[in-house]
């Protein structure tokens, strides 16, 4: 087992900590955790963690490590947070839009345009609201996605944002597979808004 009392561990694991690394952010850090991710997985297992490394799709981050049988679950270091309905709703959408995009092979990268979100949305909210109101929520759901690092804006082009292919790691196949009962679910949603004005 490799020494964890290495200082080129300080620089990834605190890095690991504070978000996701992503190759095209920082090549330098990239290759420093990819080098050391046998020792950064010892050392973070201490505190309940483990990597998550995706060397094709070039991110790496930290969650927490389910405790195995009969062992003691250990204070969760990084809390869950429930989202919002509309950014729930959101990431469901941006998932299987990049779950069409994987599947045709046009791009590895998928960019919509802010108009192109806020149509994609506008579909589960009950009809006939103030369509300012409803422009402000949604865009107030695409800043709680980019805080998140589900997506972010292109430099220079403030209306176009890029999925980050993370999104796939946080929303996997088994949770794509219920996305029809979800969406039904973001209906009904919807319809009781509709109801209750």
């Amino acid at each position: 087992m490799p020494s964890l009392d290495r200082p080129e561990l300080s620089l990834p694991v605190i890095a690991l900590l504070k978000g996701v690394i992503y190759r095209e952010s920082d090549e330098a850090l990239w290759q420093q955790t990819l080098g050391l991710q046998s020792a950064i997985r010892d050392y973070v297992t201490v505190l309940g963690l483990e990597l998550v490394l995706d060397e094709a799709e070039g991110f790496a981050w930290l969650r927490c490590r389910e405790p195995a049988e009969g062992e003691t679950p250990l204070p969760r270091l990084m809390t869950r947070r429930q989202l919002p309905y509309l950014a729930s709703l959101l990431l469901a959408l941006l998932r299987k839009k990049l779950a069409e995009t994987d599947s045709s092979g046009d791009s590895q990268r998928l960019i919509l345009s802010r108009d192109e979100l806020v149509d994609m949305v506008r579909v589960f909210l009950p009809a006939g609201v103030n369509e300012a109101k409803v422009s402000d929520q949604i865009m107030s759901a695409l800043g709680r996605v980019e805080d998140l690092g589900f997506i972010r804006r292109l430099k220079n082009q403030d209306r176009l944002f890029e999925v980050r292919r993370i999104l796939k790691a946080f929303v996997d196949a088994q949770w794509l597979a219920d996305f029809d009962a979800r969406l039904e679910s973001y209906r009904d949603y919807a319809r009781a808004g509709e109801a209750e004005e």
